[in-house]
């Protein structure tokens, strides 16, 4: 048994990790402060997707195995060559919020003090950087001033953009949590979509796209209209109030709200003291997102409302050490410690520290604009590390064509199969979660240990070791001759006391002399960790870390117009049970089991009005490219929007890369891309026939050039569903090619007349595969078939025979329980529908949907 901490999002849960038969056993901890046991549907599959089966598990040279000295000869000869013909910064390096903090802070430490370029950001910057900037301008650091203990201890939690439900599970069912335990406390939901988290809201305001700002902004002119402003405190504290108000005043902007529930989302944080602003993506996200996040902590310094129990502004972060590569300088803009490359006292102190021949003066390019550079030819070497730009980056189409163009990419990661590692030139394998040891910092400054549980496989390799490695090729080895991450973790935290005295908030000093053996045994810690303070909430006595030590408000101007452009507005998110490109996540079938299929969400009037039909595929075309997309036709989007998730890649779909679709705009404050507005057209594809693919070996779609297809993990084997243009005069020869058959024994039914084919393929009796073709989207059980894969019954039906009811899509990932059985169960509530069925009983994710399911099965009794 090992106390590890999950590998998925910001919220940093602990996990209980055993080793079993069939992998690992996944428990929550119930000793975290993060989640106290509790454990989200990704989380609880962590066992599931730590197989080897697409793991990279030695180097690779221009596609073909080599050793580690041939490897990173051809990597760090390159950049040594690169850097000596064309200077530091035509090298850079692009790396992840999934390394450790200890993998982070060497790799920073490598290319900001040894090769003296600041050409370094990570996928960070895709999700948190515009909290960054806020936070900076307003408090004088990157400072997250609560804890998740708030959640608890406010009257009235207020999420923005954040749908808690779905991306942060842990800590909506904290919330969920809370208001059962205290039925006063409020809930607002402020977001464009009706979405999971609406559920639970008192209050679900459909704002605007973009209306967040000016949402905050009307607030900021209410409160000092309606008396509530703490002047004492904003004398005392506070700078900058009369511009920021005198902007508000000016240009309030438009909040797409009704003056109803305008006026009572107003109402409700102004008479309500301990209040809690959650913002996530949907304010992050934006062109304007710095100035959403000033608008929000505006108002909280404006009423004093920060660094308290139970109020203050909240940012939840996407990635399981986002935080952690802030702490090290891991963002272009940064140095480590919280401190400024431009502040020559702050660069003087850290290349100081580090014995360093080089560090430069002026911030890097951010993530966007370093791809542009690779485009151009300025940086003409890129070591990517645990990430995938060629599927997240908007304008996914040009970043893809910088690296193919790009004289070397070096890419260190867990697998090649990813659209990025087929673009490499040198592959190196690094280890995955489980196999990993480091520390990782969650959105409310928890330090946690990532411990190892599995042996590394193959030939990987600790991502710290690896950048280690390259220094010393590089003639830097004396500074990077570490012996484990214990001791990086040491001198990051030595280097924080550094920092302290320059003014810095974080310092976790007292942790500096930990022996290793201490290190092992590292409990969950919250910064600052000093001799004189542990953990605790900022600001909550009014002293800032400006240089006179008042908070500064920041005036927004909300009113700007909404992008012009085609017709609807496209905004992009996840799914409750898949993560970023699905790396990780598409390993474990069960996770496919409640959405399967990329898709777009779009309104009826909008559909009507292009003839989309449900489930059909729609072709969506945006600045960058375009798309291919299961149509899902809901009022959850107002007209004139539309929704698609970020999650599948050129290794999971055909042309259903979401970020091809976002051209390359970014804040101008943080460089964060706006990824929730994009205008696009959606158009229906005149698909001539539809099928669906269940197969034991993983399927080649290439056997139907053109054709849309979407597979996935699914019980003993794959699932794809697929779509075509073009008739196909084969189908025999075409699903033998595409399920890896050629010899299996076939049993057929069809009309050919009709355009309907059912196949069924086996060996040595069991069933390998089987195909169902139709002229309109394929109607059947699916998982039913999934479930005949490797058995010896027929699938043909494409049901159970008899009188087996069929249970529906999967709602609960967990226990596999299906709509249709929730609907049947009787149950008028939630906790009635667990008891009769299992639903939502486990990681408890999916409750929201198991409610909505009862609400409409209410109605429509009511309706008969």
């Amino acid at each position: 048994m090992t106390r590890t901490t999950c590998a998925y999002c910001g919220v940093g849960c602990g996990v209980v990790a055993t080793p079993a038969a069939d992998g690992l056993r996944i428990e929550g901890d119930p000793d975290h402060p993060a989640n106290f046991g509790r454990l989200c549907s990704k989380g609880a599959a962590l066992g599931e997707t730590v197989g080897l089966e697409d793991r990279l598990l030695h180097p690779m040279v221009e596609g073909a195995r080599a050793t580690w000295d041939e490897a990173m000869g051809r990597a760090a000869g390159g950049f040594a060559d690169t850097i000596a013909a064309h200077g530091p910064d035509s090298v850079a390096f692009y790396v992840s919020g999934q390394l450790l903090t200890e993998d982070y802070y060497v790799v920073n430490k490598l290319a900001k003090g040894f090769v003296g370029t600041a050409n370094i950001d990570t996928n960070s910057r895709l999700c948190m950087a515009s909290t960054v900037a806020g936070h900076r301008r307003a408090f004088g650091a990157d400072t997250v001033p609560g804890l998740y203990a708030d959640l608890e201890e406010a009257d009235v939690v207020v999420l923005v953009g954040s749908n808690l439900a779905w991306c942060h599970p842990v800590l909506f069912q904290r919330l969920r949590a809370a208001k059962d335990a205290r039925p006063g406390m409020r809930v607002v939901n402020v977001d464009p979509r009706r979405t999971a988290t609406s559920e639970i809201a008192d209050l679900d305001l459909r704002v605007a796209p973009g209306g967040d700002a000016a949402l905050f902004a009307r607030l900021l002119a209410h409160l000092h209209e309606a008396g509530a402003v703490d002047a004492g405190w904003v004398l005392g504290h506070v700078a900058g109030f009369d511009a920021a108000l005198d902007a508000a005043r000016a240009a309030p902007g438009e909040t797409g709200l009704s003056a109803a529930d305008l006026g009572a989302f107003l109402s409700l944080w102004t008479r309500t003291e301990k209040v809690v602003t959650v913002f996530g993506q949907g304010v992050n996200q934006s062109a304007r997102g710095t100035d959403t996040v000033s608008a929000i902590i505006n108002c909280h310094l404006a009423t004093g409302r920060i660094g308290r129990p139970g109020m203050g502004p909240l940012s939840v972060t996407g990635q399981p050490n986002a935080m952690g590569g802030r702490e090290v300088g891991g963002l272009s803009n940064t140095l480590a410690c919280h401190l400024s490359l431009t502040e020559p006292a702050h660069r003087y102190a850290v290349r100081a520290f580090w014995d360093a021949p080089a560090m430069p003066e002026a911030d890097g390019p951010k993530a966007v604009e370093m791809f542009e550079r690779v485009a151009d030819g300025t940086i003409r070497a890129i070591w990517i590390a645990c990430t995938n730009p060629a599927v997240s980056l908007p304008g996914s189409g040009a970043v893809r064509a910088a690296l193919e163009a790009c004289p070397l990419v070096v890419v260190q990661d867990v697998t090649a199969r990813t659209d990025t590692a087929r673009l490499a030139h040198v592959l190196l394998p690094a280890l995955a979660w489980g196999e990993k040891d480091g520390t990782v910092t969650n959105s409310d400054r928890c330090i946690s240990r990532q411990r190892a549980v599995l042996p590394p496989p193959g030939e990987a390799r600790a991502d710290w070791a690896i950048f280690a490695e390259l220094a010393a090729r590089l003639g830097h080895g004396p500074a990077f001759d570490y012996r484990g991450p214990a001791q990086v973790f040491r001198e990051h935290a030595a280097l924080s006391g550094v920092a302290a005295a320059l003014g810095s908030d974080f310092d976790i000093s007292a942790l500096a002399a930990l022996t290793d053996a201490a290190y092992d045994a590292l409990a969950p810690v919250h910064w600052p960790v000093t001799g004189a303070r542990s953990g605790g909430r900022f600001f909550g006595d009014g002293r800032f870390l400006t240089p006179d030590g008042r908070a500064r408000m920041h005036p927004v101007r909300a009113g700007a117009a909404a992008p012009a452009g085609a017709p609807l507005r496209l905004n992009t998110g996840r799914v409750r049970d898949q993560w970023h490109t699905m790396t990780r996540s598409g390993a474990a079938a069960r996770l496919s089991a409640h959405t399967a299929e990329p898709f777009l969400e779009i309104h009826p009037a909008d559909a009507a009005a292009r003839d989309i039909a449900p489930a059909s595929i729609v072709e969506v075309s945006g600045a960058g490219g375009t798309a291919l997309l299961r149509a899902l036709v809901t009022d959850r989007v107002r007209p004139g929007d539309a929704f698609a998730p970020i999650h599948w890649s050129g290794e999971t779909s055909a042309r259903a890369c979401v970020s091809a679709l976002v051209p390359p705009v970014t804040d101008p404050v943080s460089g964060q891309p706006a990824s929730k507005s994009a205008r696009v057209e959606a158009r229906a594809w005149p698909a001539r026939w539809f099928a669906f693919a269940v197969s034991m070996a993983r399927p080649d779609p290439e056997a139907l050039p053109g054709a849309y297809w979407a597979r996935a993990r699914v019980g003993a084997g794959w699932q794809t569903e697929l779509a075509g243009l073009d008739p196909v005069g084969d189908w025999e020869g075409a699903a033998r090619a595409l399920l890896g058959l050629p010899d299996a024994e076939l049993s057929a039914v069809g009309d050919a007349a009709r355009g309907r084919h059912r196949l069924a393929f086996r060996r040595d009796g069991a069933l390998a595969g089987a195909l169902f073709v139709s002229p309109e989207p394929v109607a059947l059980q699916r998982a039913h078939v999934a479930a005949l894969l490797g058995e010896a019954g027929s699938p043909l039906a494409g049901r159970p025979a008899g009188d087996v009811p069929d249970p529906g899509p999967t709602v609960c990932a967990c226990l596999g329980v299906g709509s249709v059985a929730i609907a049947a169960c009787g149950a008028r509530t939630v906790e009635a529908a667990g008891a009769a069925t299992g639903a939502g009983t486990s990681c408890g994710s999916c409750r929201p949907e198991i409610a909505a399911i009862l609400a409409a099965q209410v109605r429509l009794e009511a309706a008969e």
